[in-house]
């Protein structure tokens, strides 16, 4: 039976979608809904022909629609997520889940009240060297983690933000540089670190005109297992850097920028380190959205919807189903929280 897959919503994060459904055994995209028949012309194009609808009803009772990928504007993922549930489709939202912890949660309510799954959409889980680095946690080689920190240091335009006319507002963006760009690493961060517990930020806006929120932000982390951590966020560093994860315990640091390993050290050495040193230190990371959003790789996504229709047809939990994309929210609006008030908000 072949998959059918749905985007809801055609601007420019739609086309990695429909590139990692392409490239998907048993998978293509049967139907797109958007409000700019135009941009949804260029996804049927690129999928070698589909439906288009504008009429988000009709679009839901498409013959031999199964799963439907929610790309609309951040803060426009809840009623097509949830009327999808209703309908009885599984369901793939792109980052972030919604931008307020009450929207995620009528989104998960609504997914398991229908019984469908649910994923958000965060493929820096998915790279094989972070992955090497998750699996070095789990086994113990870090002895007890210590630090963890986060970096993005991105460049954005301002005409970035002007031609998106979402963008940068909080009513549809939910926020700025945290929410929109480093989100996949403060996913990453606390998937690798453990849960949050507590949070102290400072946010600006700093290289950008006519935008409602942050393209400059700090904060200091600390989690549930006592370690401590950073967690930087921009838009405003030109030329833009690639994005870095620091993992740091008794026994063991490594660092991966990007997709390439930097550093790999633990005691006790082993066979297997210098494999990893000599597998990810080919610098194939690439550009990776630092200045350009349209310069990321698909493959993050391919595998995370791989993953997925696995999770649909073998009755089990993906990856990043919707309380965990449900985190990243949560730390992300503590992190504004204390930006605001001044003060250190407690998680959970």
């Amino acid at each position: 039976m072949t998959v059918g897959f749905g985007i809801v919503g055609c601007g420019m994060i739609a086309a990695f979608h429909a590139r990692a459904i392409q490239d998907l055994s048993g998978a293509r995209v049967v139907a797109v809904h958007t409000s700019n028949p135009a941009n949804a012309q260029k996804i049927a194009e690129q999928v070698g022909g589909c439906a288009i609808y504008t009429d988000y009803a009709e679009f839901l009772k498409h013959p031999g629609l199964h799963i439907v990928n929610i790309c609309t504007p951040s803060g426009a993922h809840l009623d097509p997520a949830v009327a999808a549930a209703a309908a009885g489709k599984h369901v793939v939202v792109e980052k972030p889940l919604e931008i307020t912890l009450e929207r995620c949660d009528r989104i998960i309510e609504a997914c398991e009240k229908a019984q469908v799954k649910l994923c958000t959409i965060f493929p820096s889980r998915f790279s094989p060297a972070n992955m090497a680095l998750k699996h070095a946690i789990d086994a113990g080689k870090f002895g007890r983690l210590t630090l963890g920190d986060a970096y993005v240091k991105w460049w954005r335009t301002q005409e970035y933000y002007d031609n998106g006319g979402w963008r940068g507002t909080w009513k549809l963006d939910g926020g700025g540089a945290y929410m929109n760009q480093a989100i996949h690493n403060v996913d990453l961060l606390q998937w690798l670190m453990g849960d949050v517990a507590e949070v102290c930020g400072f946010t600006s806006t700093l290289a950008h005109e006519r935008i409602e929120v942050e393209d400059t932000g700090v904060a200091v982390i600390r989690f549930k297992n006592g370690a401590l951590g950073v967690m930087e966020a921009t838009t405003s560093v030109w030329p833009g850097l690639l994005k870095k994860t620091e993992i740091h315990g008794t026994k063991g640091s490594a660092i991966v920028e990007q997709d390439d390993v930097l550093l790999w050290k633990f005691d006790p050495e082993t066979a297997d380190d210098q494999l990893t040193r000599e597998r990810f230190a080919q610098k194939v990371g690439g550009g990776g959205g630092a200045a350009d959003p349209k310069s990321i790789s698909y493959q993050g996504h391919f595998k995370q919807l791989e993953d997925f229709v696995d999770a649909i047809q073998n009755g089990k939990a993906p990856l990043v189903d919707g309380a965990e994309g449900r985190k990243s929210v949560a730390i992300i609006l503590a992190i504004y929280e204390s930006a605001k008030t001044g003060q250190r908000i407690t998680l959970g």
